[in-house]
């Protein structure tokens, strides 16, 4: 197995997975322009923190390749290996090294969906895992089998940015075609259109949201051309499972897909079918996902069933539907957005807590009273106000509990209550906002 140990307490370690020249000149370049002391700590901790000790590059059979853990899980989820090294991308294109990396990440995604496209998180090798008794379709690669639309999303959008920034073509083989073919199929079966359950999922436990009802199916749902997930990116099922954020996350994803099968490989019919498919979830979405608030008005549910079903609110993880205009899925500017940000950021969101050290967004699979740092920093970089802006730096900057690093989930009233010291996830993801805010 991988080593993966790590003392989060001493700040970087000494003998780092993977060193980039670009990321250690924008860590210095950084300097000169962040004067907080505490913040600029923060910064050169959490920026490097995914390459200092979440990578593990290799070349083999002439291809690039390279496995990423979530930091304190042995185990390479696609969504956060995703997450985890996208700050990198503009980096790609002066430092080869780290061009390099990220194909290697592309890579083994590509063949992990090749693998098994209903699963979320995989091991490096053919292991087994905690959860190998699971009731579902598990294999040794695998660490969990939990079907959630963002994960195969997460890994479409690294493939089409690694082409936009560095104009590489090198992970576009043959393999990643049959790649995109296996998304695409994947997303047409989970429409259900053909009253078949393609994946079912049931898990021992006493935990209701680790596992589905109705005999592993989940909830039903009218097919009305959304994309059925049976978990949310948080790992933790849904109810009503039409999820929204992931649908238009989709949406975006095959419209990009669709460019790579036009432009790359020449393929006219494949990249159409794409479009086709983006096209009937839009139409969807617009018609079972708006409902009509009486305190802001045009709003969009977090998740919905096509029979009339609704759940009004949001979760921290991210594809959520504060994040869509990050993920590049709609403006905004979006009159309805907006107004679902504000429900979002309100009393009246279930899942938004207001506390002594910390306010913003949580989810269920932390528990209530506790609040997300990638919720405040999707808040942050969602957002045109830089007086919220900065609101959110602030607050989570205060929440590192001495660790000068970013957690999960923080007890609203007591920083010193939080969870997953080493979650390079929100590592990333706070780096990122102030490489934006500071412009670096």
């Amino acid at each position: 197995m991988i080593n993966t140990q790590f003392d989060w307490t001493q700040g970087r370690p000494q003998e780092k997975n993977f060193t980039s020249a670009a990321v250690e000149d924008l860590i210095k370049k950084s300097e000169a322009v962040i004067n907080d002391k505490e913040l600029h700590q923060l910064f050169t901790n959490t920026f490097p923190n995914t390459l200092d000790t979440t990578v593990f590059y290799y070349y083999t059979d002439n291809e690039h390749d390279t496995y990423v853990i979530t930091g304190d899980i042995d185990a390479m989820w696609l969504r956060d290996s995703s997450a985890q090294v996208w700050p990198y991308l503009p980096l790609a294109a002066i430092d080869k090294p780290l061009q390099n990396l990220i194909a290697g990440v592309i890579n083994r995604q590509a063949r992990y969906i090749r693998l098994d496209p209903y699963a979320n998180a995989f091991n490096f090798a053919s292991y087994g895992s905690i959860w190998e008794d699971d009731i579902t379709q598990m294999l040794p690669e695998l660490h969990e089998r939990k079907w959630e639309v963002d994960s195969l999303c997460y890994h479409i959008r690294l493939a089409y940015h690694y082409w936009q920034q560095t104009k590489e073509t090198n992970v576009f083989t043959t393999s990643w075609l049959e790649t995109a073919k296996t998304i695409y199929k994947t997303f047409k079966q989970q429409q259900l259109l053909d009253g078949k359950y393609h994946y079912t999922f049931q898990r021992n436990t006493p935990v209701a949201t680790d596992t589905l009802p109705n005999g592993g199916r989940g909830n039903p749902v009218n097919p009305v051309g959304l994309i059925a997930s049976a978990f949310r990116p948080s790992d933790d099922a849904t109810i009503l499972p039409f999820l929204v954020p992931s649908n238009f996350f989709a949406r975006t994803s095959l419209r990009q897909m669709a460019e790579i099968a036009r432009e790359i490989y020449n393929e006219q019919v494949f990249a159409s079918d794409c479009e086709r498919l983006s096209d009937e979830v839009e139409q969807a979405l617009h018609e079972y996902a708006i409902v009509k608030h009486p305190k802001y008005g045009d709003i969009y549910a977090y998740e919905v069933d096509g029979f009339g079903g609704q759940i009004l609110q949001d979760d921290a993880n991210v594809p959520s539907l504060i994040s869509l205009p990050y993920l590049g899925c709609i403006d905004v500017n979006d009159e309805i957005y907006q107004n679902t940000r504000s429900f979002i950021l309100s009393k009246d969101n279930p899942w938004y807590f207001w506390g002594d050290q910390i306010s913003g967004v949580g989810s269920i699979h932390a528990g209530v009273n506790k609040v997300w740092p990638i919720a405040l920093a999707m808040e942050a970089l969602t957002s045109n106000n830089k007086a919220e802006i900065l609101q959110c730096i602030w607050q989570i900057s205060k929440t590192h509990n001495g660790t000068y690093f970013i957690h999960e989930a923080i007890n609203k009233d007591d920083a010193s209550d939080y969870s997953r010291p080493w979650f390079a996830w929100a590592n990333s993801l706070f780096a990122e906002l102030i490489i934006k805010y500071y412009n670096l």
